[in-house]
């Protein structure tokens, strides 16, 4: 019989922290460190016993697993479908907002809803943003215009993130201390696997009948499978059953939640329609890096001064950016999640202009990149709990994006399939390495009170450099590919929108109309604009290498003495 009883959250259970150097603790991870909820300490309970058992756990861990594995779906489907998308939509100029606009919405709502999920009950919270992303998922899949689309994917993004949040926070709150690593390995593993699933479902469907508009519409299925199970199933939770609700909207840092949204839409449309739409001396796009600016300086005055709210209820963590130890940890999960998603978006890309590709193919093709990724997140997550060593993971993740990104940087319209996959392994090596560890390293170097915003803090990281990375690859990637064929192709009588288009994929006439000399001439203007792209991983290698040489060379383990 389905139960709406609330459980009560158990009495926190005594833990111990012990270190080898500095006091300092690691917890075993591996894909469980996955970005986990900035959430009070009252939200984080520890059962001796589990409250759910049978198939009623089982159901409720599927359930929730399957919006994990959505969430990491949507994160990369994208990917592959952008050139079938903008055959249907057009406006070539906003493409990049297709890939930027869903981690926008995750980065821009993340700390607002880390903390809400502190303050609010659980289920409720959980469940309205699984409809906020279904409901973005929806206006992505019926998108009329390329705007609509935009706007859903950023709704989708948003409410993914809460989704997230929400798995992680029933795991927290609802598992035993000895079997949450599990659980939490088991949230990482599925969102790593809807990551590698994100290219192929969407390029299946962007090459069936079905069209591309079914990679969003998928979701809704599946939402609808689980919606039962979800609403009539999962137990609810409030972390401060005590607090009112009025109360508990005055904590809220308002300022905060306006501020950082600001910083990040004004700085991803500034550098999207910049060189595009404008050009770098218009108005508009100096206007819009004024007010990045201003929402910059904005946020950090009402973080350092905790402007209407409290040094407790801030959203960021400002004090963090005095440890070494944390910005430098900030630093390399940045880069390794730059490197991440650019090989994810671009070496597809390489393959459907340099070999005409399909969607699917492309995709196909990518499988080594997140294969690689993967696995050595999982050897991560194994060895260096045992180890007790991270600084050479960041060291070695530093050499091995170097070298992939120099490597990708080479690469022409007659490089060979074998030699992109070697150099996208060596991507995948130096990102996987190093992607996840941030997570449960920042947790170690903290005091136990402060967990959950070191979390949050790498997840920002994370997600942050998602956007950003994405943001300026799609603006140097549109702007050095129409320059260039503007000069490989002048005095063929192209005009600028073919020529953008062009840039949006190979059904553009610059490829169905020419002769195979001037689609030659065409693919490596694009495949050159794309080498510059590839410079951002070789950046983000050498800093996570610099970076690494800073770090202590300390190591840290975690034992737990209560509930084993």
């Amino acid at each position: 019989m389905a139960s709406h009883d609330s459980i009560p959250p158990s009495k926190d259970a005594s833990t111990t922290l012990t270190a080898v150097q500095e006091n300092q603790t690691i917890s075993s991870h591996g894909l469980e460190a996955m970005p986990k909820p900035h959430a009070p300490e009252a939200n984080n309970k520890v059962h001796e016993v589990r409250p759910i058992h049978g198939w009623k756990w089982v159901v409720s861990c599927l359930s929730i697993y399957t919006t994990a594995l959505l969430y990491g779906l949507d994160t990369t489907i994208a990917a592959d479908v952008q050139p079938n998308i903008v055959k249907s939509l057009g406006e070539i100029e906003k493409l990049t907002w297709v890939g930027v606009g869903f981690p926008l919405g995750s980065v821009a709502i993340i700390l607002p809803l880390g903390y809400a999920y502190g303050l609010f009950e659980l289920k409720t919270l959980y469940l309205s943003s699984i409809v906020l992303f279904e409901a973005g998922s929806a206006l992505c899949g019926g998108a009329p215009t390329m705007d609509a689309l935009i706007v859903g994917r950023v709704i989708a993004g948003a409410g993914g993130a809460g989704m997230y949040l929400g798995v992680l926070n029933y795991l927290g709150v609802f598992t035993t201390l000895r079997e949450r690593n599990f659980y939490n390995s088991l949230v990482g593993l599925v969102w790593g696997l809807g990551s590698i699933l994100g290219p192929l479902v969407g390029g299946g469907f962007a090459v069936s009948s079905a069209t591309w508009r079914w990679s969003f519409y998928i979701n809704l299925v599946l939402a609808a499978v689980m919606a039962p199970f979800l609403v009539f199933y999962l137990p609810t939770n409030s972390p401060k059953p005590k607090e009112t609700f009025a109360s508990k909207i005055r904590n809220v840092d308002w300022v905060g939640m306006v501020l950082i949204a600001a910083v990040y839409s004004t700085y991803t449309m500034a550098l999207t329609f910049g060189g595009a739409q404008w050009a770098w001396d218009d108005y508009r796009f100096i206007v819009m890096i004024v007010f990045f600016g201003i929402a910059l300086i904005g946020f950090v005055v009402s973080q350092y001064f905790t402007v209407l709210t409290t040094k407790e209820h801030r959203l960021f963590p400002g004090h963090f950016l005095l440890r070494r130890s944390l910005i430098l940890l900030f630093i390399g999960t940045s880069a390794c999640s730059c490197t991440l998603f650019i090989g994810a978006y671009y070496i597809p890309l390489f393959f459907q202009f340099a070999r005409s590709d399909s969607a699917i193919m492309a995709a196909v093709r990518l499988l080594p990149f997140v294969c690689l990724a993967i696995t050595f997140m999982l050897l991560n997550g194994a060895f260096l709990p045992k180890l007790g060593y991270y600084m050479p993971w960041y060291f070695v993740a530093g050499v091995f994006m170097t070298a992939g990104g120099a490597c990708m940087y080479t690469i022409d319209s007659g490089t060979s399939p074998s030699r992109i996959y070697g150099y996208s392994v060596l991507l995948a090596i130096g990102c996987g390495a190093a992607n996840q560890s941030g997570y449960s390293i920042a947790a170690a170097k903290v005091k136990p009170e402060e967990i959950a915003a070191a979390i949050g803090f790498i997840n920002v990281a994370q997600i942050g450099s998602i956007v950003i990375s994405l943001t300026i690859a799609g603006s140097v990637f549109q702007n050095l590919a129409f320059n260039n064929l503007q000069s490989a192709l002048a005095g063929y009588g192209f005009t600028e929108s073919e020529l953008r288009s062009a840039v949006a994929g190979t059904q553009s006439a610059v490829f169905r109309h020419s002769s195979d000399a001037v689609r030659q001439l065409a693919v490596a203007a694009i495949i050159k604009a794309m080498n510059s792209v590839f410079i951002l991983t070789i950046a983000a290698g050498a800093v996570t290498m610099v970076s690494s040489v800073f770090m202590k060379r300390e190591r840290l383990f975690l034992q737990a003495v209560a509930g084993g």
